[in-house]
């Protein structure tokens, strides 16, 4: 039982180091495709912890050295996963803002109207981003 933990927790790994490297690269049309990947990976880690647990296995002092190693590396790459997605999605949000104010008409351009009064500035739409991690 704690054997199909250690595997899952394994590719969990693999999948959050692969994705984190593009991240980190800034490729995220590869980020974005590892994505699935990982959720999958992360799903399959769940489920068989949660059915070790409700089995009550126990790990062997060697397998439990080797969870203890994998434990420690899915803290720090979920962490550095976490810290690179913010990241990515501050990026595409200031990508967003500055096509928004480029794409954003002459005629909203503050300045004056009729009148010599001054024409108020528009803004851009309200726009929201939401992500699964």
């Amino acid at each position: 039982m704690m054997n199909a933990v250690i595997t899952a927790g394994e590719r969990l790994v693999e999948a959050l180091h692969a994705e984190n490297e593009a991240l980190a690269a800034l490729d995220l049309t590869r980020a974005a495709a590892l994505a699935q990947r990982k959720m999958q990976a992360s799903d399959a880690f769940a489920a068989a912890a949660a059915a070790a647990s409700r089995a009550r296995a126990r790990a062997l002092p060697a397998t439990r050295e080797h969870a203890e190693r994998m434990t420690r590396a899915l803290e720090a790459l979920g962490e550095e996963n976490r810290r690179l997605l913010e990241d990515a999605i501050a990026l595409q949000s200031r990508v967003i803002e500055a096509i928004a104010g480029a794409a954003r008409p002459l005629s909203a351009a503050p300045g004056y109207g009729r009148a010599g009064m001054p024409r108020p500035a528009r803004q851009a739409v309200a726009l929201a981003v939401t992500t699964r991690a």
